[in-house]
């Protein structure tokens, strides 16, 4: 089981169609699943790029 380690959420965000109508949707972090020192650690690739 991997370890929880990043704290972002999902952003809701306006989309616009092009007949300017308006609906939310989510916009969710790239989270992935990564082994640091032989434990699986669950970040984003953004964290992961970081620790390079």
């Amino acid at each position: 089981m991997a370890v929880k380690v990043t704290t972002k959420k999902p952003k809701t965000i306006n989309s616009r169609s092009k007949a300017l109508n308006i609906f939310k949707r989510k916009q969710k972090p790239n989270k992935q699943v990564k082994t640091i020192n032989g434990q699986k650690v669950i970040i984003t690739a953004r964290e992961a790029k970081n620790l390079k």
